[in-house]
This record gives structure tokens, C-alpha cells and sequence, in this order.
């Protein structure tokens, strides 16, 4: 198996896989460079969707090219991925906004749901005008 690939198969995956080295670098920057717990966790979980869906097409076109064939098993690797990414960031946000408010930080955090409206002098105003 030792059949030279086109140069026109080499070249989009080289730039796909560039494309992927380019995206983590950038999310390397963000989490270095933001300061909140809140702020860090956006440049990962985008960047790594990127990155993972720029390798997933290299893939592809690399297997299908070198197997004369059309291979799609990179995509059971990303639809994978393209699920668990997001569900972690939402319960990794979640947990630290817990420990934020159970904690007593002192950080300013957001109210839970429930209690914005409760707190929000404009809304109940505002609902008693439509009252009455």
C-alpha cells in the first residue's frame, strides 16, 4: 500500500489539519488570556469543535482517497464529540455557578430563574400596571 496520494487530496487535508493546529492555538490563547472561570471555558469548547470537525473532513478525504472508496467512520468520532463538547461545558457552568452561590465568593453571580423576577422592582411594577 505504498500508492502516492494526488496532490490535489494532499493539499486540502494539509490545510484542513493547519486550519485544526490554528483553531487549538487560538483556544490555548483564549484560556490563557481571559480571567473568569465563565470567560475560560468558551475558547476550548469552540475551538475543539472546529478542530475536531477540520480533522474529521481530512480524515475523510485522506481514507476515502487512499481506499478508492467513500469512508465515513471519522463520523461517528465527531458526532460523538459534536454531542458530549456542549453537554460538558453546560454542566461544567452549571457547577461552578453552584459552588459560586453556595460558596458565598463573593463574586457577583446571576440570580437563579425563580428569583429574578422576585427581585426585579420593574416587573412587578409593571405586572401590577397590567392588573389594574
Amino acid at each position: 500500500m505504498n500508492e502516492a496520494l494526488s496532490l490535489w487530496i494532499e493539499i486540502p487535508v494539509a490545510l484542513l489539519l493547519v486550519l485544526s493546529g490554528i483553531f487549538t492555538l487560538s483556544s490555548a490563547v483564549g484560556l490563557v488570556r481571559f480571567h473568569s472561570f465563565f470567560q475560560r471555558m468558551h475558547p476550548p469548547a469552540l475551538a475543539f469543535s472546529f478542530a475536531s470537525w477540520c480533522v474529521t473532513l481530512a480524515s475523510i478525504l485522506y481514507f476515502s482517497a487512499l481506499d478508492h472508496k467513500l469512508s465515513l467512520h471519522a463520523w461517528l468520532i465527531i458526532i460523538f464529540l459534536s454531542l458530549t463538547v456542549p453537554v460538558t461545558t453546560i454542566l461544567l457552568a452549571r457547577t461552578e455557578l453552584f459552588r459560586k452561590r453556595t460558596g458565598g465568593h463573593g463574586d457577583e453571580v446571576p440570580l437563579p430563574v425563580g428569583q429574578v423576577a422576585a427581585a426585579s422592582p420593574q416587573t412587578t411594577s409593571s405586572a401590577s400596571h397590567i392588573q389594574s
